[in-house]
């Protein structure tokens, strides 16, 4: 079904406001392949799985201030590999994760050092799915520095790269990221370029990386700019994903879109290349993913334990209408 302009905000206040929108894509899987689940609660994970979400990567990033010290991180990448995995599972979604030194930590080089020497003992680790988020924020000499020394232990894990493009100047650091990813010999088809809009787009396309795109709230892509970019640009090397961080965000923007997507007229193939396969596919050519894994993950028995710890809290018993408004 194809909405004329006029119909525009209607569609988008839809989406926003009116849960009903899940039976347009009732029986499809999403997989959010930048979603920083750390940062979010287990009524986020319960609604993700509702709407259709089955797997997800959560890439490493700052936490909204700078760590302090090096066992900081270490216990970061531990939970990413360790907790958030098993949090993930207990609502039937197979969380896997990329590991890596920020950009805007990079910055601190006596830390950065340090991590740099923790990283192997991470990205070879289980569902580990590439080196990320990595690249550029301020653009500046410790960034490319530990950047460049980070795709050098992408090409010996073999693992694919996710870039981290800045929020500033971007058009600028997207071609640099770019440049240097070759300049080290990188097979551009291992690399997904994010943050994308359409300044980067084409470039990103015609060079043969992978163009991710984080659908945020008053920032970097709209669901309904989305929706243009995959009517213009086809579905080809094109993944979307909800970052949602720690900041205002929405950990349902990739099913979301897809609503907005059926609603402007795109087939189902073409929603599901780029709201689930395009991401399996870049990030699959690390090994670790297989498909079967999505539905293993469902056999759910939330008094499981990791580290001596459940979801579950005070005997409380998993809650089985999702709708209730009492907490019992």
């Amino acid at each position: 079904m194809c909405c004329s302009n006029n119909n525009s905000e209607k569609d988008i206040q839809l989406v926003k406001q009116d849960s009903s929108y899940l039976e347009l894509i009732k029986g499809m899987q999403f997989f959010d392949p930048h979603i920083h689940m750390t940062s979010r609660t287990t009524d986020d994970y319960q609604a993700m799985a509702d709407a259709g979400i089955v797997g997800l990567i959560e890439p490493a990033f700052w936490l909204g201030q700078p760590r302090t010290g090096v066992d900081t991180f270490r216990d970061y990448y531990s939970s990413l590999i360790g907790w958030e995995r098993f949090r993930s599972s207990q609502f039937g979604i197979k969380h896997y994760s990329t590991i890596g030194l920020n950009s805007r930590e990079a910055n601190n080089e006596a830390l950065a050092e340090q991590v740099m020497e923790l990283l192997p003992l991470f990205v070879y680790k289980e569902g580990v799915v590439g080196v990320g988020e990595i690249g550029f924020d301020d653009q500046t000499a410790a960034e490319e520095k530990y950047y460049r020394l980070q795709l050098e232990l992408a090409k010996e894990a073999g693992l694919p790269v996710q870039i981290h493009t800045p929020h500033r100047d971007k058009k600028r650091g997207t071609t640099r990221s770019m440049d240097i990813a070759i300049e080290h010999g990188l097979d551009p088809y291992m690399v997904i370029v994010d943050h994308n809009n359409e300044e980067t787009v084409k470039e990103v396309l015609d060079r043969g990386f992978w163009a991710g795109f984080t659908i945020y709230p008053f920032t970097k892509m709209s669901n309904e700019r989305m929706v243009d970019i995959v009517k213009q640009y086809g579905t080809e090397r094109i993944m979307i994903n909800s970052a949602a961080d720690w900041g205002i965000s929405d950990p349902l923007a990739v099913p979301k879109t897809a609503v907005l997507m059926k609603m402007r007229g795109i087939t189902d193939e073409d929603i599901r290349m780029v709201t689930y396969q395009n991401a399996i596919t870049a990030f699959g050519q690390s090994g670790q993913i297989d498909e079967a894994d999505f539905a293993a993950v469902k056999e759910i028995d939330q008094s499981r334990k990791f580290s001596g710890n459940t979801v579950l809290r005070g005997g409380q018993q998993p809650r089985i209408d999702k709708n209730s408004i009492f907490i019992q």
